[in-house]
Formats: C-alpha cells, structure tokens, sequence
C-alpha cells in the first residue's frame, strides 16, 4: 500500500527461520522453541505475513485422514486471524518424504511422481483452507546429480504438467516458482527467474504462475538479484521475495540481508521502491538463519536486524538525489555516479 505517495512495506518469513542451530555437519546447538508459539511472535517483531511449508500448518500430514487435515488447518487460520496476520503462501515440502529422493515432478519412477501430485493437492488445499492465494515451488530435487541420470527435456515437460495440473485443480490459486541453481541438487532444472518466467508464458494460465527470488539463490546463480528482480518486475511477475545475503558460490547461508554486500543489497531495495513493489499486498519476505554459535530460545536478532538494515536502506533509497543521478547519467559520467552513491551509503558528502 502507499501513504502519502511512499510504499508501506509489509514483512514476512517462515517458523524455519526460528532454528535450533543444526547443520549437516553437527547436532542443534539450542534449544527447541515450539512451533505453535511462534505465531505470537510475529507482530511484535514488526511482520504481518507467515510463510509455510504444507507440514509447518499440518504436521505429519501424509498419515493424516482429509477430515484430520481439515481440522488442523481450521486451528491454524484461527490462530492467525488471533494474532492479526496473513498466510503469504503454502509450499508443499517435496524433499524430504523418501519418494522424493530423486525428485518429485521429475523422478524417473511414476509412483514417486504420483507422490508429489498428491501431496501437492493436499498442499492446494490446505492453502485454500487457511485462505492463503499462493503455492511456492521450490524445486528443491528437481534436478540431477549427474546429466545422464534423466531426460531432461522430458524433465521439463514434466514440470510444466504438474504447473498446468495445479491451476486447473484450483482455478483461483496462484503458483510462484522460487529458483535456485544448485543444493541439494547439483545442477536444478529451474536455476533462475528466466528458466522460471519461460514455464509461467508456457503454462495455461500464464496470469496465475509468478517468480518469488531469493536474494542467495541468485548469487549462487553467479547473477546480482536486483537485475534478478528487475527482470520479473518488467514482465510484471515477482510475487515476492526472500531477502537475505551470500558469501560467494558457497552452499545457501542465508546471512542477514546486507551483511556481505551492503550496495547490492542497497541496489534491491531501490529496485523494488522505484518498480512499486508492495503497492499491489505483496510481502518482503525474509530467508534469514542466524549463526549456529548464537545462544538463546527463540533467537530473534537475526530477523530485527535484516528488517531494519531493510529499512535503513529504504531511508537512503528515498533520499538519493535523483536530478543528480540523472545528471550523472546523461554525462556518462559512471565515475561520479558511482563515488556519489558509495558517499551516500557513507553517509558523507
């Protein structure tokens, strides 16, 4: 929304961003903060909108009878309508059930691919329950390990399949597909927001299938995500995003937004000022772990503190001069655009 010509920025992120600080190579290293009780957490951190896997609204929800899953689901949207929030989006978790080891769309084997059609369903409807509008795909296994493994072109038919039976199975509900190049997978069929628009063009309906870009995926991608951004944002397709920061083509750290590139992450934030993003209920949405060696229970510095470096950018996006900017951009002048902008992160003349 807009208040007196300026966006109102709504903020969002999911209960796995509230961690027991485990890593593959070592145990939690703090205690377990309930997942019920994060809902209470929410507004008082200042954030509106919840993001779910189809297990964080339903646990165990694969040995759930339909009425079962329908009564969980009426606790959690009463439970959000309680604590003044919104589901952004539902994702169903296709990566750790053990028909989904080689993938779920894509998996060489039809019953594992007859799987992940039924747990998308059930991932559609529990959506619909909790009066949530979107599906985000992250096509976690979608891939291949080694090129040979599996027919790639027919991997991609795949997916657009199961994108096309999705928006017929529910004529309403929007899919966003969130890209990531590599990990768990070597190499992912859906790498970037590019791979991602061209099956939203070739789906039925292409209106409804929509990019969500993480700010890490993107960088893992060798790409700078405001480009990233930009790009969905022209063809009028980023739904949302996820904020967080990378150190290099390492595995996805989810650093603090800003933390390893301050100008790249200043650059995302004028990218989705100048574009209007949040005018239309979008989300800013956060992806962000803090570090394993970080004591307490629940740990919460890691999500105030990239919602206000957000913030803190947004002031400087607002107050860059931009008669000055364009002054610097008809000269060509690419040297003096670009010490003014480092001067005014600085905050020096």
């Amino acid at each position: 929304m807009k208040t007196k010509n300026k966006t109102t920025y709504r903020f969002s992120f999911g209960p796995w961003n509230i961690s027991e600080g485990g890593d593959p190579f070592g145990p939690d290293s703090r205690a377990i903060f309930p997942h019920d009780q994060k809902f209470g957490l929410y507004r008082k951190l200042g954030f509106e909108g919840m993001q779910f896997h189809d297990d964080d609204v339903v646990p165990g929800l694969d040995e759930l009878k339909p009425a079962q899953m329908m009564r969980r689901c009426a606790m959690v949207k009463q439970r959000l309508a309680d604590e003044g929030l919104t589901p952004e989006f539902v994702a169903p978790r296709l990566w750790f059930a053990s028909q989904t080891i080689d993938g779920g769309y894509t998996a060489n084997s039809a019953a594992d691919r007859a799987y992940a059609w039924e747990r998308t369903k059930k991932c559609i409807d529990i959506a619909r329950a909790i009066k949530c509008k979107a599906i985000v795909l992250w096509l976690a296994r979608e891939g291949s390990y080694i090129r040979e493994a599996k027919d790639a072109k027919l991997a991609y038919d795949r997916l657009l399949e199961a994108i096309n039976k999705m928006l017929a199975y529910d004529p309403k509900i929007e899919v966003w597909i969130e890209p990531k190049p590599n990990e768990p997978t070597d190499q992912a069929y859906v790498p970037t927001i590019g791979h991602a628009l061209a099956l939203s063009y070739a789906s039925k309906d292409h209106k409804r299938v929509k990019g969500l870009i993480e700010s890490a995926h993107a960088i893992l991608a060798g790409l700078d995500p405001s480009d990233e951004m930009a790009f969905a944002l022209a063809h009028g397709k980023l739904a949302s995003v996820h904020l967080n920061d990378q150190n290099g083509l390492k595995f996805d750290e989810d650093k603090n937004f800003g933390a390893v590139n301050l100008r790249a992450a200043f650059n995302v934030v004028r990218v989705l000022e100048d574009n209007g993003f949040c005018t239309r209920g979008e989300f800013v949405g956060l992806d962000v772990k803090t570090m394993r060696t970080q004591k307490g229970c629940p740990v919460l510095e890691h999500l105030k503190n990239s919602r206000a470096f957000f913030l803190m950018l947004l002031a400087k996006v607002r107050s860059l001069d931009r008669k000055l900017v364009q002054q610097y951009r008809d000269a060509r002048d690419y040297e003096a655009l670009e010490a003014y902008t480092l001067r005014h992160l600085m905050g020096v003349k």
